[in-house]
């Protein structure tokens, strides 16, 4: 008796559901790309900087650092030899130069209290120890010949920069005697002559030429 309503939805099927389109990472203001998990991005993190694997440098950047450190073992070796010889060409920077040259000569030439002041302060001391117990009276005797060598090797080094000072000033001018000189010819006359580097090359009493 009653028609069928067919704009009802009863007894119409379904039509079939259309999905959602998933939100794109694609769109303004996406990475367009899938987020990293958390432990892939940890792992990224920890990668050197540098490689590793030196296989992936290519066979020039190879041969470039074998270069440069035999031209280093050479730069060393002549600088050795340098020091045993004291040819000037090769010598450090801080031993290069005239002035320096007669520095060293003037130092090597003379007799002085302060290279022999390693020897003598530990044979004050050992003594000292020695004389501790069975003669303290000497033991303090012997600390005070100590104090007295050390007063006296100062004092040397004092009157060996003054002398030294005039005769570099009269030879090379007084602005070729530039600070830092003073300290560069206490501090040698202060190392014992067979340790010295560069090797002495004049004797004992041999003025500079």
């Amino acid at each position: 008796m009653f028609s069928r309503d067919k704009t009802s939805g009863k007894g119409v099927p379904d039509a079939p559901a259309t999905p959602a389109p998933e939100a794109s990472d694609a769109g303004p203001g996406g990475k367009g790309r899938p987020t990293p998990r958390r432990k892939d991005a940890e792992a990224a993190n920890k990668r050197p900087l540098v490689p590793t694997d030196r296989r992936t440098f290519g066979t020039g950047d190879k041969a470039a650092r074998k270069a440069m450190r035999d031209a280093q073992r050479e730069q060393r070796e002549r600088e050795y030899r340098a020091m045993q010889t004291g040819e000037e060409r090769y010598l450090p920077p801080r031993d290069k130069g005239p002035v320096r040259k007669y520095v060293r000569d003037y130092v090597d030439a003379r007799w002085n209290l302060g290279e022999f002041f390693l020897p003598v302060a530990a044979f004050f001391l050992v003594a000292q120890l020695v004389l501790a117990s069975a003669a303290p009276g000497l033991a303090a005797i012997a600390l005070l010949v100590l104090y007295v060598y050390v007063i006296a090797a100062i004092v040397d080094g004092f009157v060996l920069w003054q002398l030294l000072k005039r005769r570099l000033a009269a030879r090379f001018g007084a602005e070729r005697v530039i600070r830092g000189t003073w300290m560069y010819a206490v501090l040698r006359a202060f190392q014992i002559r067979p340790s010295r580097l560069p090797k002495p090359q004049v004797k004992r009493g041999q003025k500079p030429e």
